[in-house]
């Protein structure tokens, strides 16, 4: 039974989830004993200048609240529940899980044009980082009203606006410093000093999107849109120091289109600035009908690449109102050496309720 003991620690500039800092201290420790491995990240960092991004999913296409506020209401049904969960790079220890659950519904259908769209979408949103010690939390809602170009109901064009209320707490109790690493692991005491056990921040936040949705017959569709969120550009503030969030700007478009006798393909991509953090993802998944009835059964395998960063595998069934999705990034930039080429995990599960009755529009489909 060996035992193993390696210790690196190193100070550099580097870019974590898109957010770049200043000065970094990254510490592992690799402990193997009895054929068992432990991993232990450690991360000290100094805010003397960041540019921060926010929270994102690999499977953007099944979180449509947190891609653009004007999907609200855009699917076929009359009601929507979806949920979405990452683990990002699941070889450290919670070094960031986020989880979102949103609803959205039309309302007002009676009152206005048939070939018209009102909805409302309401979202809860949590990021918690450095295994629970920082946590984000999010509550949303937002309206968005989609308005028919032609009779027939194949073009809508649609604005919409999103509130947002953040609440940001770091519990500094769960927090390690490098002052406290000792022979003996982390045993030392700090000489870093809080007011409070916690720190806490809450601010309001405003979104807006605009979307365009189109189709050419009942079997096909396409969209394109931009959405912007922190348009106020809220200040986030923990120690008396202040930091602007920047907006973030998307442009994403999408579609599907028949691929053969029992096939459909389905694509989409987008491109997200924030500052000077930027990503860009571009893929599809082929969606094959089991079955041919009302609501056939269908199985989906594709994948989508996050450019200079990772690619992403997806798999997903569709069984009557459920769709479950998976995917997995595969690290293929610079940080595969300390990952492992291991990224984020995501399960997804959206339920979509329709009245026998309905006549069917066409929507972006995610």
């Amino acid at each position: 039974m060996g035992f193993t003991l390696f210790l690196r620690v190193t100070i550099f500039k580097v870019k974590i989830r898109g957010s770049e800092f200043a000065a970094f201290s990254f510490l592992i420790l690799d402990v193997y004993a009895m054929k068992k491995t432990l991993l232990l990240i450690l991360f000290c960092v100094s805010f003397a200048v960041s540019y921060a991004q926010d929270p994102h999913f690999s499977q953007f296409y099944a979180s449509p609240l947190t891609l653009n506020p004007a999907f609200a209401g855009k699917f076929d049904g009359n009601i929507r529940v979806a949920g979405i969960h990452r683990n990002q790079w699941p070889s450290i220890n919670r070094a960031y899980v986020t989880t979102s659950a949103a609803v959205d519904f039309r309302i007002m259908q009676s009152r206005i044009a048939e070939n018209d769209t009102w909805g409302v979408g309401l979202m809860g949103f949590s990021d918690q980082s450095s295994n629970g010690a920082v946590k984000f939390n999010y509550a949303s809602a937002g309206t968005a009203f989609h308005k028919g170009l032609d009779e027939e109901g194949y073009h809508q064009i649609g604005a919409a606006f999103q509130l947002t209320y953040a609440n940001m707490l770091i519990n500094t109790a769960n927090l390690k410093f490098l002052d406290q690493l000792t022979p003996f692991g982390f045993t030392g005491v700090t000489n870093e000093v809080f007011n409070n056990s916690s720190l806490k921040n809450s601010y309001l936040d405003f979104n807006a999107g605009l979307l365009y949705n189109g189709s050419t017959n009942d079997q096909n569709n396409f969209y394109a849109g931009v959405s912007m969120y922190h348009i106020n550009r809220p200040q986030q503030s923990f120690t008396g120091a202040y930091f602007i969030l920047n907006p973030r700007t998307t442009i994403h478009a999408g579609g599907y289109f028949p691929a053969g006798q029992t096939g459909t393909l389905h694509v989409s991509g987008l491109v997200s600035v924030q500052g000077k953090a930027s990503e860009a993802l571009i893929g599809g998944a082929y969606q094959l009908r089991l079955t041919e009835d009302e609501k056939p059964t269908s199985v989906y395998f594709g994948g989508w690449m996050r450019l200079n960063d990772a690619i992403i595998p997806y798999a997903g069934l569709e069984f009557g109102s459920f769709r479950l999705g998976a995917s997995y990034d595969v690290n293929t930039s610079s940080l595969k050496t300390a990952s492992a080429s291991r990224g984020g995990i995501e399960i997804s599960l959206i339920y979509i309720k329709k009245d026998p009755d309905s006549k069917g529009i066409n929507c972006p489909k995610f």
